[in-house]
């Protein structure tokens, strides 16, 4: 069997969930869209469904995912209904729904539901891609307690910034969702993991029944560039393993892998590794980027394949045929290799594909 894989801790799932709502001191919606960022959405669902206050994931599709596995509690459709058609199976199965758009008001209002939604209504803050205008939210938010439909209305937004430490949008944002909300009695959600994390000074309305949505630190990677001191205490979820497959020893100035882009500058033994960019692995990762084998760093050399990649041995002597190799995980953290490549950890996670996931600490 190829030995590439992924090993899901789903302890430390756990684990992050809970300082989520340390951080927050709220009631949190664990984001699994995307196939929980590549960790598999039922897997995880399970494992938090104990503990979690619910879930939320992008569209209807990924909710019924969940239902037909026995997930039960709120399930939070991150960008509403696309279509109106949409209503009777978000009735059905109790689903909560976003309205971002005049379109979904009008589909909430002619609609025949029987069974009031739970709705969250989501206020264009400053992040301009979907939500209502400010000035249109009081108005939106009158309509929906009107309609008969509604049983529940939770207002939130979302920050473009947050990841930015030093950046004083959230806090313009914040302000400006405040102002538009205001005399409206309801609970609030405005918090993604980087508001979680990295900005306690956020002043909320004081509710009782504030949530927050963490999403990229439940599964263990920082949202930030920089040291954070509530990032450091994130458990990784995910290690992406595999081992040495074969071993070649190159004297100076031989190429390794397409495009030569690596020259051995010395004489250099090079472990071949069943990984590649048809796993998930980025391609455009540069020579230099850390991977760990047998526990001990060393860095990738060449261009990535699609099935296989090259890491320096040369100073690992005890290494070699069969070893394991981690190439992001507890010991190479996933944002030190999205680093390296330019990307996030967001998109190496979402980017997985091809290998078995193994859970452990069910």
């Amino acid at each position: 069997m190829r030995p590439a894989r992924a090993l899901i801790d789903l302890q430390a799932l756990r684990h992050n969930y809970q300082l989520a709502r340390e951080a927050s001191g709220a009631r949190a919606l664990a984001v699994i869209k995307a196939d929980a960022y590549g960790h598999g959405a039922v897997r995880c669902a399970q494992a938090l469904q104990r503990d979690a206050d619910g879930f939320a994931v992008a569209c209807i599709e990924e909710a019924l995912q969940l239902r037909e596995a026995g997930i039960g509690g709120p399930i939070l459709l991150l960008e509403g209904f696309f279509e109106a058609d949409e209503l009777p199976l978000i009735e059905q199965h109790e689903l909560w729904c976003v309205v971002h758009s005049p379109w979904q008001l009008d589909a909430i209002e002619r609609s025949a539901v029987r069974r009031p939604l739970t709705v969250w209504l989501k206020m264009d803050s400053g992040m301009h891609r979907v939500g209502l205008h400010p000035t249109a939210y009081q108005a939106a938010y009158q309509r929906l307690l009107a309609s008969g439909r509604v049983a529940n209305i939770t207002l939130m937004s979302h920050f473009a910034r947050a990841d930015e430490l030093d950046c004083p949008r959230s806090e313009e944002q914040l302000a400006m969702f405040q102002h538009a909300s205001q005399g409206i009695a309801a609970p609030v959600s405005v918090r993604n993991s980087p508001a979680v994390l990295g900005w306690p000074q956020l002043e909320l309305k004081e509710q009782p029944s504030d949530w927050v949505r963490p999403g990229i630190m439940l599964y263990g990677a920082t949202p930030f560039d920089q040291a954070q001191a509530m990032a450091a205490r994130l458990q990784p979820v995910m290690t992406l393993e595999s081992k040495i497959i074969s071993v070649r020893e190159l004297p100076a100035g031989e190429p390794v892998g397409y495009g030569a882009r690596f020259v051995s500058e010395r004489p250099t033994r090079v472990g071949v590794v069943a990984m590649g960019y048809a796993d998930g692995y980025p391609r455009h990762a540069p020579t230099g980027t850390p991977v760990a084998v047998d526990g001990q760093l060393t860095w990738l050399i060449g261009r990535v394949s699609m099935d296989m990649l090259t890491v320096d041995l040369t100073d690992l002597p005890h290494t070699g045929l069969g070893s394991r190799v981690e190439l992001w995980g507890k010991q190479v953290l996933a944002s030190d290799v999205a680093q390296q490549a330019d990307t996030i950890p967001y998109q190496l996670f979402c980017n997985l594909k091809r290998v078995p996931l193994l859970y452990l600490g069910g």
